[in-house]
């Protein structure tokens, strides 16, 4: 996952650069100049606003391609998974990334057991007052038979960049399918924004497209481990790989990586009756650490 900002969130700071206020010391100036002028030229090599997903974001889907180890946050990676879901789930996930509170990310989640297939909302908020993107999404999933699950998602995706500036909004929707091959073996495929959602009165600004295949594999009951490629428009080809190990049923732990960032992740989670309780963090070699937190509730689950 590329951590560069779209084009919008650079003009926003491309204006306060130059706000008088700003402009502090001499030194302070000719870093702003500088800095401003690197951005402008990455913005004529820009063509797409990239997606904004969390640092964690393989953390939070690892168990999509996976019969014992989905949850509610499985279908953000694929909604296929939504087919999987055992009870009904809520769950949030908020994340510092690089311990900058203009950089923290939200992430709210609920799926709905039904004999229809499977619902998913998905909430998420980037940002802070002054600069912000958020999206709420409607899942869709179900089973095609024993071998193919099979989901769907529209996006509201926003952006605001202060009162001043104004906001810009626009829709996308994402698509996925999942093939179990064996009873531990599954693979699948999903796409994010195909056709391109736009923003702005001129449509000069899209949402990037992305392509990924993932698979996983079932172990067993206490152990899964999972990879996916992921390729998004103007980013190099990522791979998110990952794996999970319950060494009681109360007590998890995740660890990954993903190679576009070069940055890896970790997490215990501790489960109480129907309450899970996660703690991560990300580490980024240049960047420094992202903590997260997430908690997870599950309606009608059976106490252990």
């Amino acid at each position: 996952m590329s951590d560069r900002p779209g084009l919008t969130s650079q003009l926003f700071y491309f204006v306060n650069f130059f706000n008088p206020c700003n402009f502090l010391t001499n030194s302070d100036c000719l870093i702003k100049i500088f800095t401003t002028l690197l951005i402008c030229c990455h913005c004529f090599l820009l063509n797409a606003q990239t997606l904004r997903r969390p640092v964690t974001a393989g953390y939070t889907g690892l168990g999509a391609y996976s019969f014992n180890h989905a949850d509610v946050f499985s279908f953000t990676a694929n909604q296929a998974s939504l087919a999987q879901l055992k009870n009904t789930s809520a769950a949030v996930y908020g994340e510092r990334r690089f311990l900058l509170t203009e950089l923290n990310n939200y992430t709210a989640a609920v799926g709905v057991k039904t004999n229809s297939g499977n619902f998913g909302i998905k909430a998420g908020y980037f940002g802070f007052s002054d600069y912000n993107e958020t999206q709420l999404g409607l899942a869709y999933g179900r089973k095609l038979g024993n071998k193919v699950d099979v989901g769907a998602q529209f996006n509201y995706n926003g952006i605001r960049i202060s009162s001043i500036y104004g906001s810009a909004s626009t829709v996308s929707f994402e698509a996925g399918a999942i093939l179990h091959v064996s009873e531990k073996l599954h693979t699948g495929i999903h796409v994010n924004n195909p056709v391109g959602g736009k923003f702005g009165k001129d449509q000069q600004e899209k949402l990037a497209s992305v392509y990924s295949f993932g698979i996983g594999y079932d172990a067993s009951e206490k152990f899964f481990i999972s990879a996916e490629i992921e390729k998004e428009e103007d980013q190099p080809v990522n791979v998110n790989a990952g794996m999970q190990y319950k060494f009681i049923p109360q007590l998890l732990a995740r660890v990954g990586m993903s190679s576009a960032t070069s940055t890896a992740w970790v997490g215990l989670g501790l489960t109480i009756k129907s309450f899970r309780l996660d703690v991560t963090t990300n580490y980024h070699p240049q960047l420094g650490i992202t903590p997260g937190l997430l908690l997870l509730f599950e309606f009608n689950k059976a106490s252990k």
